[in-house]
């Protein structure tokens, strides 16, 4: 690399979310099915920064479903520990944050009001719930409260639409509970995944929320994405979600982007290959191109990037308990992690039906090692995106930003019974 033309290391930049110090400004977003040990384990061991669960449901929670209770274990190695609640009712979400506190099952909790999917939304969840001023504030005053010292954040929408804007209400209320930080998806729930965020937002709660730190979430697709979004909106740090999807060491890439860092990743790549985070010099960006502190990337070749696919696998099978279950996991990350690599129809199709580690390492034996990394081929949007679409709302929710008594008792019973979104 001709260090004469590499960019100039940005200052590091480290993120206090309470008593937490995290060494790069960069949460990984709760993702239903995505996020769990496995694949946190997976992105700390290329880089750092904050690892959150998948969504954990409050009355799951509090009812100890077998399901839940599991998804809300950490690793040995996992620190700080976070997890993502969901609920609607008060009294449901403030007992699901005790339970937490009080048997040591997180470091950091988060609260969803960002889920645009209809089973939440048609509940009055999720990025439907900050429309209810009230409600609102009542559910995240009483999870403050019940966590104590243990620091307590939400991440929001924009809102339900264009017409129905909510995030800088739902950020003055937050900052005023004593949340810990706040973020924001630049979208609305009607937007769900399609079109461009809005980074305007993330500038304008910034200008509002004051107190605490404030995130940014939405179409982070690299780490230049993550740098320039810290640049334009003066937001305090990142939150990454569908950007990571096949591509876990883009926490290094974020890592080396945002300064050096003395985090907890371990900078062994998959496997103990020794291919570790970003800026080891051997990525494909010698050429010093790209803002400053952005720095080199990953040198993701085909066989770098099958390492990791192994890897993962390896650790859903470990969490799951289960080689059959962990392998049939694996298999819908399979179109993520060999965007644009040249690995041909049948090869793909075999990967997605495998059922042990066996089969994955003859099939991955066979691929070109060497192939280079594909460069625009293997970039851009990842996973879900559909088309904007009418968010599906409790009867006559939009007519009142108040909930009344009878919605209020309906909202009880309304909680969902399972967790991962």
């Amino acid at each position: 690399m001709n260090t004469a033309l590499a960019p100039a290391p940005a200052p590091v930049r480290a993120l206090r979310i309470g008593p937490l110090e995290i060494d790069v400004p960069v949460v990984l977003a709760p993702m239903a099915g995505i996020t769990n040990t496995a694949f946190r384990r997976l992105c700390r061991e290329y880089g750092a920064g904050l690892y959150v669960s998948e969504m954990i449901t409050s009355r799951a929670l509090v009812e100890r479903n077998d399901t839940t209770m599991r998804l809300i274990r950490h690793h040995e190695s996992e620190t700080p520990r976070s997890i993502q609640l969901y609920g609607v009712d008060p009294a449901t979400v403030a007992e699901a944050v005790r339970i937490l506190v009080a048997e040591d099952h997180a470091d950091h909790i988060d609260l969803n009001f960002g889920c645009p999917v209809p089973k939440v939304t048609r509940k009055g969840g999720g990025a439907a719930l900050p429309w209810k001023l009230g409600l609102f504030g009542e559910i995240v005053r009483g999870a403050v409260k019940a966590a104590g010292d243990v620091p307590l954040t939400i991440k929001m929408r924009k809102g339900i639409d264009t017409d129905h804007l909510t995030y800088l209400d739902a950020g003055r209320i937050a900052e005023d509970a004593g949340v810990a930080a706040v973020a924001l998806h630049a979208r609305t729930a009607a937007e769900f995944y399609s079109g461009t965020a809005d980074w305007s937002a993330i500038a304008a709660l910034k200008q509002a929320v004051t107190s605490v730190p404030v995130l940014g979430n939405g179409d982070i697709w690299s780490a230049d994405d993550a740098v320039r979004m810290m640049d334009e909106t003066g937001c305090d740090g990142v939150v990454v979600g569908r950007g990571c999807l096949g591509r876990p060491w883009l926490f290094g890439e974020l890592a080396t982007a945002f300064g050096p860092s003395t985090g907890s990743g371990t900078g062994l790549g998959p496997a103990g290959t020794g291919l570790g985070p970003a800026g080891t010099g051997s990525g494909p960006a010698e050429t010093g191109s790209g803002p400053a502190g952005t720095g080199p990337v990953v040198d993701a070749t085909l066989g770098f990037v099958a390492d990791a696919f192994r890897r993962h696998a390896e650790l859903l099978v470990e969490f799951f308990e289960d080689e059959g279950r962990g392998c049939r996991d694996i298999r819908k990350h399979v179109a993520w992690y060999f965007k644009g690599y040249p690995v041909g129809g049948e090869t793909r199709a075999q990967l997605a039906t495998v059922s042990t580690l066996a089969e994955i390492d003859e099939l991955i034996a066979t691929l070109e090692r060497d192939a280079p990394y594909p460069g625009a081929a293997a970039e851009g949007q990842r996973g879900r995106a559909g088309t904007p679409k009418r968010p599906a709302l409790p009867e006559r929710w939009l007519e009142s930003r108040d909930l009344g008594a009878d919605a209020s008792f309906e909202l009880a019973g309304a909680e969902l019974d399972h967790s991962g979104g």
